[in-house]
């Protein structure tokens, strides 16, 4: 029989959805070697969150993160809550040895990101940043490991929404700096720079411009950086709530000495490639559609052809996180992982406050 983990989740709105989600749908998809059982859903406002824990097969509620601290029937904790609580929560939990997965970005400074992975130094963590899980994302990893586009020269990425721009609803905690730590920088920005490190390496040095389009409002609109990376490629990054028109796309397009790839979350199921090695009369982008047969996740979910949704990369990341605590090996991205971002993203804060390149330390 498999060995049972009672999970408990701090959150209970947007992301809280998407986790419960993934927690009730992952047995479905993986062979788990874990029997899950959702054991405690916490949050502040009774009301919806009772109605939460009914519709998402949560046993019990809980108005009280602390509780679950010292609690000996819990063994893993999700944070899902508004980024300035992340640190405190994490914390707490890892000295108490927990299981520690955490929503991104992981810490609202670099400095809290550092306290985060000392104390969880020895127990599994894991941070959400599920975009790693798309089939298009994982493939275009295995074909820059496999040599496909040679070299880097340039690794471009955009992540562009338009929600506040179009007046949509200001009472939400990420238009504060209080609940949020940053606006764009935190929760679009540092997406795109964890893909950046998960297909292309390490960044060495930043300049980036950080911009407010409301006027009063604390944290950033837009921001906007160009790189150098270790490898000797040079890149740019956009991330806005400002760009009208565009839902969510979030875009990265790298280009080699011997091919090029692009993918728009978008257009999830597919992955344009280039293959300049090709003979010049058959020269042209291809989108591959990445639903298998032999690609990544084509044995876990529909047949090839069968397009998956949002809600799978999130189910794919607790899976590959759940495989990896059984079998002993470490996962990415954990903590450590999510600081690289934390150090990426501090960095890129300072260079627009000074107007000036800045190393990535």
């Amino acid at each position: 029989m498999p060995t049972k983990l009672r999970v408990a989740l701090i959150g209970h709105g947007f992301m809280g959805r998407a986790h419960s989600n993934a927690f009730a749908q992952v047995g479905r998809f993986f062979d788990l070697p874990y029997q899950l059982e959702r054991a405690v859903l916490c949050g502040r406002n009774r009301e919806p969150l009772q109605a939460m824990a009914s519709r998402w097969g949560w046993r019990e509620t809980a108005t009280d993160w602390r509780a679950l601290v010292d609690r000996d029937d819990i063994d893993l904790v999700d944070i899902a809550t508004p980024n300035a609580t992340h640190a405190e929560m994490a914390i707490a939990l890892a000295r108490a040895g927990k299981i520690v997965l955490c929503e991104k970005p992981m810490a609202i400074s670099r400095e809290q990101g550092s306290e985060m992975v000392e104390a969880a130094r020895n127990v599994p963590t894991m941070v959400w940043f599920n975009y790693r899980r798309v089939p298009a994302v994982a493939y275009a990893r295995q074909l820059i490991d496999e040599g496909r586009i040679g070299p880097v020269y340039h690794y471009r990425a955009v992540y562009l929404q338009d929600w506040p721009a179009l007046g949509a609803t200001t009472k939400t905690w990420k238009l504060s700096k209080a609940g949020a730590g940053s606006g764009v920088l935190g929760d679009l920005l540092s997406h795109i720079v964890d893909l950046a490190l998960y297909l292309n390496g390490d960044i060495s040095e930043v300049s980036a411009m950080m911009h407010t389009f409301a006027p009063g409002r604390e944290i950033d609109d837009a921001t906007m950086a160009m790189a150098r990376f270790a490898n000797g490629s040079v890149g740019s990054f956009e991330a806005t709530r400002y760009a009208v028109g565009c839902r969510n796309r979030n875009q990265f397009e790298i280009h080699g000495q011997l091919g090029m790839l692009r993918f728009d979350l978008e257009d999830m199921a597919r992955l344009e490639y280039f293959d300049a090695t090709a003979p010049p009369r058959l020269q042209g982008t291809r989108k591959i559609m990445v639903t298998g047969p032999n690609q990544p996740y084509a044995n876990n979910y529909w047949k090839p052809g069968h397009v998956i949704g949002y809600e799978h990369t999130f189910i794919g990341a607790l899976g590959d996180f759940l495989q990896a605590l059984a079998a002993g090996s470490e996962f990415h991205p954990g903590f450590a992982d999510a600081q690289k971002v934390q150090v990426v993203l501090d960095a890129i804060e300072r260079s627009a406050g000074s107007r000036s390149w800045v190393a990535v330390e």
